[in-house]
């Protein structure tokens, strides 16, 4: 498959497609599906197997032939296993190395608590298959020290120990301290280190010097022995060896030495079927198996420091097929159905395959979880714990609801659903005097709060396969987690992969910006609301009010569900704010109304018509809602009429403006509908300038003005925070209402010289 994706006229960039890195785990791969899984287990492939996970699902039935020239095409097969992209991954993507490492490790903590709330489902395991070099990213080693994965007996990863990174070969064998690490852990600790020709080797007279030697043996020098023939091998394996080892391979012929000396565990099928059974033998803790391989096993560059992106020339292909018995009218055929390797591979065609995607259940959401709120000052952050805790009580919602967070639930009010819905572990434990205190913190199998530790990058882990619960379990969940806006970008890698696999998930980044204040610079967001606007699949909302987050977050809950819905990102706030200009709005617009412009994206806070005076629209969103309408007031009397214009998701206004210019950009005949930016601006107010302010970076609305065709003065947080109060950070950062007040003036001013010239 990969030579014919590289088979393209002289000059072209080559395809690539890691031979070598397959090579390594073929007959890994082959044990598993031929030899041990079954029709409910999911597993996640090393990136660079891709080839090898393809060639498979071919030989079992499920891949067309017409895909098979397909690879790294447009429409084909992909670079990396995609469950979005790729026609035969059903169960996790890979790519970004390290996360799918650990993806299948949350899919099993999200069954094992489906089978607590649902009651049981068949078993299912789950396997991970990575590179050594994987282990080198941290958010392996975060996702294995949580508490929360703790006791996954379903869970087994393997790890391809190959000793080999991108670019060499890696100078000390790391897998003792790896061993340790996982042991440590609370892991079982499995290893195919041997095959069996040397495990039979060690047990003859001199085997035990024959085992010293070959572990004593550098990586850099073990593995030059597999580029090495004849003589040459011999004297260079034997270089140093005891008598006793001399003696005991003495009467091999050249190449059964090699055979012998390079017979590792991971290459050879009754030891990895065996090791697998020993992981299915420990039900208490995940496993871990070290299967030692040589990278390119079977190919002209096998141990070769450089065949990471080696491609086999043609000749060599050819001697390949050749040594196989087939030829290049039979290359892609599959074995005879009658024969014994076409009846095991239709028998795992039938058990384990890609099963088509149902559609998400639809839930009896409601349009909000409680009435209006019109007066007192909530902040968005304490109305989203009120809806939580009311959304816990609707029947047919409030059982599929699961919150997490990264040891964040009271700060981020997780606290009054906590309370009503108990936190979750396997088995009840201890609360440790929880029932004297306000929070209620009983972990048992009933709770729906999966409490994590402090690492960002679980919290978006835990949050992609609790998001995928319909697809991989059957059952759907609204998982929603909490954590310090900030600290998005901690976890940005794992957020990216969650959506990317079309998860479904809400998360509350709370409290954002630099109106969090006294807290200082390094709990103070700049650029989340540009991530959230940016990322596909993923809508980010910043309301300002309580009803606002009431709506959005009832809308969030829908679309986790619906056909083409997404994620959502709501971007939160500590400040309290009066919510007397909302409920005028409410009066204004009507519930109905004002509720469908709000999930629109924005409305018209302060609706005031064009008087004749020189105009500037002022556009906020979320937390800076007080000084928009302040700045208006101070406008109005500095004889400058001011429209405030709240945008609720700058993220949807943003989408309902390209989606009509990108439809013209790909066929000149459609015409655009108007945007929803343009209908919440009249005509008359068009030509007038935009002031935007956002507890943001300034550049996350300074599309605006090229939307609507007019000039714009965006202003934001472009400069690190620092503790103060709200009014000093906000005149530092250059948000306050005199700076939007003088942002209005000095806009009214050169529009009058604009239109003098």
């Amino acid at each position: 498959m990969v030579d014919a994706a590289n088979r393209r006229p002289a000059g072209e960039i080559k395809v690539g497609g890691h031979q070598a890195s397959s090579a390594s785990m073929t007959t890994i791969m082959t044990a598993l599906w031929f030899g041990h899984i079954s029709g409910e287990d999911k597993v996640a492939v090393k990136p660079h197997a891709s080839p090898v996970y393809h060639a498979i699902k071919y030989l079992t039935g499920e891949l067309d032939r017409s895909y098979l020239t397909t690879l790294r095409e447009r429409g084909g097969l992909q670079a990396y296993p995609s469950r979005t992209k790729d026609p035969d991954v059903a169960d996790f993507s890979t790519g970004s190395v390290g996360l799918g490492a650990v993806a299948p490790l949350f899919s099993a903590l999200t069954r094992r608590y489906i089978d607590s709330h649902f009651g049981e489902r068949p078993d299912a395991r789950f396997v991970a298959l990575v590179g050594d070099a994987e282990l080198d990213e941290g958010n392996v080693w975060e996702a294995i020290a949580d508490p929360a994965t703790k006791g996954l007996g379903n869970f087994t990863m393997v790890v391809d120990l190959n000793r080999q990174s991108l670019d060499r070969v890696i100078p000390e064998i790391a897998a003792e301290r790896l061993k340790s690490f996982f042991a440590d852990a609370g892991w079982h600790v499995a290893e195919a280190k041997w095959g069996r020709l040397l495990q039979e080797a060690f047990t003859l007279d001199g085997g035990d010097a024959l085992e010293a030697h070959i572990s004593s043996m550098s990586n850099e020098a073990y593995q030059e022995l597999f580029a090495l023939e004849g003589s040459e091998m011999r004297n260079r394996f034997l270089a140093g060896a005891d008598a006793s080892v001399v003696k005991l391979v003495g009467e091999l012929a050249d190449g059964p030495l090699k055979t012998l000396v390079t017979d590792l565990g991971g290459h050879d099928m009754s030891v990895l079927l065996d090791t697998y059974k020993a992981c299915d033998a420990e039900p208490d803790r995940p496993s871990v198996v070290f299967a030692y391989t040589v990278k390119g096993k079977g190919l002209p560059m096998a141990g070769d420091p450089m065949n990471h992106a080696a491609l086999m020339s043609p000749a060599e292909i050819d001697a390949l097929r050749a040594s196989v018995g087939l030829d290049e009218t039979n290359e892609w055929d599959r074995f005879e159905p009658s024969s014994p390797a076409g009846k095991l591979c239709a028998s795992v065609g039938g058990d384990i395959n890609n099963a088509k995607r149902k559609e998400r259940p639809q839930l009896p959401v409601p349009a909000a979880a409680r009435p209006p709120v019109t007066n007192g000052k909530p902040s968005t952050q304490e109305a989203f714990g009120r809806i939580l805790a009311s959304l816990a009580d609707t029947e047919g919602v409030g059982e599929h609801i699961v919150s997490t967070a990264p040891d964040v639930s009271i700060s981020t009010n997780l606290g009054g659903f906590i309370n009503k819905k108990g936190v979750y572990a396997p088995t009840q434990a201890d609360d440790h005097g929880g029932s004297a205190q306000l929070l209620k913190w009983e972990p048992g199998p009933t709770g729906q709060h999966i409490e994590l530790g402090i690492s960002e990058m679980n919290l978006f882990m835990l949050l992609g396969q609790l998001g995928l619960s319909h697809d991989h379990h059957g059952h759907h969940l609204i998982p929603i987690g909490t954590v310090y806006d900030p600290f998005v970008l901690r976890g940005l890698d794992a957020l990216i992969y969650g959506i990317y696999n079309d998860a479904r998930f809400i998360v509350t980044g709370t409290p954002a910006g630099v109106t969090l204040a006294p807290e200082g610079g390094a709990h103070q967001s700049t650029i989340t609301a540009s991530v959230g606007a940016e990322l596909p699949n993923l809508t980010y909302a910043e309301p300002a009010y309580a009803t606002e987050v009431d709506w959005l977050l009832c809308d969030a809950i829908e679309q986790l569900a619906a056909p083409n819905g997404t994620s959502t990102y709501l971007r939160l706030s500590t400040r309290p704010i009066d919510q007397a200009p909302f409920a005028a709005a409410l009066e204004r617009h009507g519930e109905s109304s004002l509720r469908s412009m709000v999930l629109a994206g924005g409305y018209r806070l302060l609706d005031s018509p064009n008087d004749g005076r020189p105009g500037v629209t002022i556009v906020t969103t979320g937390a800076m809602a007080p000084e928009a309408l302040a700045a208006a007031e101070e406008l109005d009397d500095e004889g400058v009429q001011a429209t405030v214009i709240h945008l609720t998701s700058p993220d949807r206004v943003y989408q309902s403006w390209r989606s009509g210019f990108a439809a013209s950009t790909a066929s000149p005949s459609v015409v655009r509908s108007p945007s929803h930016l343009h209908r919440l601006l009249p005509h008359d107010e068009r030509r007038r300038p935009i002031v935007s302010v956002h507890d943001a970076a300034s550049h996350s609305l300074a599309w605006l003005g090229s939307a609507i065709g007019t000039r714009q003065y965006a202003l934001g947080v472009d400069r690190f925070g620092e503790s103060g109060t709200i009014a000093d950070l906000h005149e530092l950062t250059g948000i306050s209402t005199g700076n939007i007040v003088n942002a209005g003036l000095i806009a009214v001013s050169e529009a009058e010289l604009y239109e003098q010239d």
